[in-house]
């Protein structure tokens, strides 16, 4: 496998769960986060989106790294290192206003859908910036 191959192979492992999320995070725009199982759905796809976009940060990181793009590789790390910090924190929150919410909270359903928008656009910004800087990633022969 050439360094390009790998280069492009790294970036589409990374852009599938990224791509996966952007498609899938808006259905829950379609119901209410009041009701318990869908709210433990929502976290489920956000745990198992921060873990797969870890483990793919971190494969990309290495198939850059392996390339020789030294400078790619720490921004692919830096995405795999946010998918961390980002899990740890937002499972945290949802869990805290799930909770509030089964407390009787009548503002916590509000913070919950928020969560989720910013959840959206923290993936879809990612996404864009990843997309926009293939051309940098991958140069023309």
């Amino acid at each position: 496998m050439t360094p390009d191959q790998a280069v492009l192979f790294s970036t589409i492992i990374l852009l599938v769960p990224m791509g996966y999320f952007l498609l899938a995070a808006p259905a829950f725009l379609l119901v209410k986060l009041d009701v318990p199982p869908v709210t433990r759905l929502l976290r489920g796809m956000f745990n198992a989106y921060f873990l797969v976009l870890t483990v793919s940060g971190v494969i990309g990181m290495l198939a850059f790294a392996a390339a020789g793009r030294f400078a790619v590789a720490l921004c692919i790390a830096s995405i795999a290192g946010f998918a961390v910090l980002a899990r740890q924190w937002f499972l945290r929150r949802l869990d805290a206003e799930a909770d509030a919410r089964d407390a009787g909270d009548p503002t916590a359903v509000r913070r919950l859908r928020q969560l989720h928008w910013g959840g959206m656009l923290c993936n879809a910004v990612q996404v864009f910036a990843l997309v926009g800087s293939i051309p940098y990633m991958a140069p023309l022969p």
